[in-house]
């Protein structure tokens, strides 16, 4: 199997609000649908247009700086593992990776892809680690804007970009956050925050996007519609409600801490002590010890630093990476053994969690509170 570049985790995005990792954002994706004018839609077209559509395509991005080296990557000429592979790393959709005649560009950095005839004819995808929204969307417009330089696009005055799904119709613009709520989940808050964000226009999904669990309790949340709005006041409603749950996610860590400090900390010793010593580990079990050590870090446990190691296990530990570590074909069992082999040998080089320094903080809460009651 051919083994793609490794993730870059360490990209200087100098477009970004924030370049550190964040606690409880994990990334942001700025995703755009677009179409090209007097061609049917993918589902809708004969494999003839769907080659024509690929041309035209890779010839205009063949001539945007960003993409000018890149190759193309064709999803008729990738095996099954390289397909996975680029799932994982959020460059592609599972949709895209079962369509023929289509493909994907990649910049370099790998934090920017161009879908080609997957449901629409064009998905432009920008992504950034942590809180980035408004530096997403200025690349994601940059790329989108010399794209137009070359292809007409399918657009009207009235209604905007025309897309597959009605829902894309207007702007065509998908802002996406991966947010790390393990506050919120423990405290069985999720399912009230879910129907919150539904009722403002807001979807919810799993660390795969649609059709995909939330497992190590991280969601994907995303706009519903985007037709009526600018992308301004999109990505302006949606910060507003980044801050809320973040403060809500704050507030039920802060409450797990008080409620019962005791079960809080071996909940967070167990999952360390998986990670260090176990000898099965799968995927699923992995993203959940990941997220309480990520918790852990995010509270002062461990250094900062930390957390940028443990952002990059999330992806290491998916299944196709871990088979993409080894010099053989892997059955389950022995990519649950390699996995947890893996997460020994890098806990073994990381301290352990200081939950002093967690308890100073509990008692400073508290007499902050009484003095704030006072």
């Amino acid at each position: 199997m051919k083994v793609l570049p490794p993730f870059d985790f360490s990209n200087d995005d100098v477009l970004n609000e924030t370049n550190a990792r964040q606690p409880v954002v994990l990334s942001t994706r700025i995703r755009l649908a677009r179409n090209i004018a007097k061609f049917p839609f993918p589902w809708h077209a004969k494999p003839a247009q769907k080659r024509e559509v690929l041309h035209l395509c890779l010839s205009a991005l063949s001539e945007i700086p960003l993409f000018k080296d890149t190759r193309p990557r064709l999803m008729g000429t990738l095996d099954i593992n390289e397909k996975a592979l680029l799932v994982e790393r959020h460059l592609i959709s599972k949709e895209l990776a079962e369509s023929e005649e289509s493909a994907v560009l990649i910049s370099p950095d790998q934090t920017c892809s161009v879908m080609i005839n997957e449901e629409d004819h064009l998905r432009i995808q920008v992504l950034r680690d942590g809180s980035s929204l408004c530096g997403a969307w200025k690349q994601a417009s940059q790329i989108d804007t010399e794209i137009e330089t070359h292809i007409e696009p399918a657009f009207s005055r009235n209604l905007g970009y025309y897309t597959s799904c009605p829902s894309n119709l207007g702007t065509g613009m998908r802002a996406s956050l991966m947010l790390h709520l393990p506050g919120l989940v423990l405290c069985g808050h999720m399912e009230k925050i879910i129907r919150a964000l539904d009722g403002n226009r807001l979807t919810v999904r799993g660390w795969l996007g649609e059709g995909s669990d939330a497992v190590g309790s991280i969601f994907q949340i995303s706009n519903q519609h985007t037709l009526g709005s600018s992308e301004e006041d999109i990505l302006h409603d949606f910060s507003a409600w980044l801050k809320h749950l973040i403060q809500q996610e704050e507030n039920a860590r802060l409450c797990l801490i008080e409620a019962d400090p005791d079960k809080f900390f071996d909940q967070i010793a167990r999952a360390i002590s998986v990670l260090r010593n176990s000898r099965l580990l799968s995927s699923a079990e992995a993203m959940g010890v990941l997220s309480h050590a990520r918790l852990a870090c995010d509270l002062g446990m461990f250094p900062s630093e930390t957390r940028a190691c443990i952002d990059e296990l999330l992806i290491k530990c998916q299944p196709t990476h871990v088979q993409a570590s080894a010099s053989k074909q892997l059955n389950p069992r022995e990519r649950d053994t390699l996995r947890a082999q893996m997460f020994r040998e890098t806990f073994s080089t990381l301290p352990l969690p200081n939950f002093d320094i967690l308890s100073s903080k509990r008692r400073k809460t508290r007499e902050k509170n009484k003095t704030d009651k006072a």
